[in-house]
C-alpha cells in the first residue's frame, strides 16, 4: 500500500537530523514505499471549499548537510492526499489555530495526524488541567493577587506563558526572590493571555521525562537532564537526554490519559512527567523519539507508522457486498 503523504512543517532546511522526529517519520514513511511531499503552514489556501497547498516532492537522507531534496512547487488539494502529518513547531497562536480548522476540511477522509480539531482544542499546558489528580498544584490566570496568594502558600513556584514552547518564557520564582512583580509586569506586556503557576518541582534537577504515547499507548520514555544552574531541561536549552525506565507511577498516568488521547485521534503524543507528576500534554508536534530509539534499540516512527496505515486502512476500506 502506497501512500501520498504531505508534511506540514517548518522548512526542512535547518532540521536536526539527529533528534528532529517529523524527519525519522519520514525516512520510515519512505521505508515503506510511500511518496513524500512538503509545505509550510503559510502554503495552505482555501478556494471555493478545496484546501489547497503549494508543496513539492520531498526526499529525505540521513546524510548530514544533504539530508533533503525538494522539488518544484505545485498547488495540490490534500483531498487527492492519503495522509496528512501536521508537525509544524509551535507557538500555539492564530496561525496555528486557523491551520487547524482548514485541516478540518479535509480530515479524515484525507487522514491528518494529529486530529486538527483535537489539536485545537488540547494546546498543551490546558488539555493536561483535565486530568488536576495527576499535576502539581497550578494556578492558570491573569490576576496578580491570585498569584502572590499562591505563591504566598508554595513559595517556590515556576511562572511560564500560557502557550509557549520549547522551554521560552520559563521563569523559577525562589523563595526571597524579589522579581516577581517585574517579571508579571512583563509579561503583561508581552501576552494577552493568562499565565500559568506552578509548584516548582525540585525533582527536575534529576531530570524532567519525556513519555511517548503512541495511539493512547505509552511506547518509552527519555529523561532530559536540566545543565547546571538552569531550571528547564528542554533540549532547545541544552538538556541532556538519558535512558530512561517507566516507572509504575508513570504507567498509571499513561493509563489514565490514553482512552481519551485515542478518543480524540491523537496518535503520537508527548507528556512530560517530574516528579511523579504530569505538567504537560504534547499533541501540536511532539518529540524525542530518535533518543528513544538510540537508548532502546526500538523504532517508534514504525509504530506511529502502523497506526496510521491502520487507520487510513479502517477508513477505505470497501464495503463488502
Amino acid at each position: 500500500m502506497s501512500l501520498a503523504v504531505a508534511i506540514q512543517m517548518d522548512p526542512v532546511e535547518t532540521i536536526d537530523i539527529e533528534g528532529d522526529s517529523s524527519f525519522a517519520l519520514g525516512l520510515e514513511a519512505q521505508r515503506r514505499g510511500h511518496g513524500l511531499y512538503h509545505y509550510l503552514p503559510q502554503d495552505l489556501s482555501l478556494h471555493d471549499g478545496r484546501v489547497y497547498a503549494r508543496m513539492r516532492a520531498l526526499e529525505f537522507r540521513r546524510e548530514q548537510g544533504n539530508h533533503a531534496s525538494l522539488g518544484t512547487p505545485e498547488a495540490v488539494d490534500l483531498a487527492t492526499l492519503d495522509v496528512v502529518l501536521m508537525r509544524q513547531d509551535p507557538p500555539f497562536d492564530m496561525a496555528y489555530i486557523t491551520a487547524t480548522h482548514l485541516l478540518e476540511h479535509v480530515h479524515p477522509e484525507t487522514l491528518v495526524v494529529n486530529d486538527p480539531v483535537h489539536v485545537r482544542n488540547a494546546p498543551e499546558k490546558l488539555f493536561v488541567t483535565h486530568f488536576p489528580e495527576l499535576m502539581p498544584p497550578t494556578l492558570i490566570t491573569s490576576d496578580r493577587a491570585e498569584v502572590e496568594a499562591f505563591r504566598a502558600e508554595h513559595r517556590d513556584i515556576i511562572v511560564k506563558p500560557l502557550f509557549g514552547n520549547g522551554g521560552a518564557g520559563v521563569f523559577h520564582i525562589a523563595p526571597g526572590d524579589e522579581n516577581l512583580s517585574a517579571l508579571l509586569e512583563l509579561f503583561t506586556d508581552l501576552y494577552r493571555e493568562p499565565i500559568i503557576v506552578q509548584r516548582y518541582l525540585a525533582e527536575v534537577r534529576g531530570g524532567d521525562k519525556r513519555i511517548i504515547l503512541v495511539d493512547g499507548r505509552p511506547a518509552g520514555a527519555t529523561n532530559r537532564v536540566p545543565p547546571q544552574g538552569e531550571a528547564r531541561s528542554n533540549m532547545h536549552v541544552g538538556g541532556r537526554p538519558e535512558k530512561a525506565e517507566l516507572s509504575r507511577r508513570d504507567l498509571e498516568i499513561c493509563e489514565a490519559i490514553g482512552p481519551a488521547l485515542k478518543e480524540r485521534g491523537l496518535i503520537f503524543v508527548g507528556i512530560d512527567v517530574i516528579g511523579g507528576f504530569m505538567t504537560e500534554i504534547n499533541v501540536t508536534s511532539p518529540t524525542g523519539i530518535q533518543e528513544i530509539n538510540r537508548f532502546d534499540g526500538v523504532s517508534l516512527e514504525a509504530e506511529i507508522w502502523d497506526v496510521i496505515e491502520a487507520r487510513h486502512g479502517a477508513a477505505h476500506k470497501t464495503p463488502s457486498v
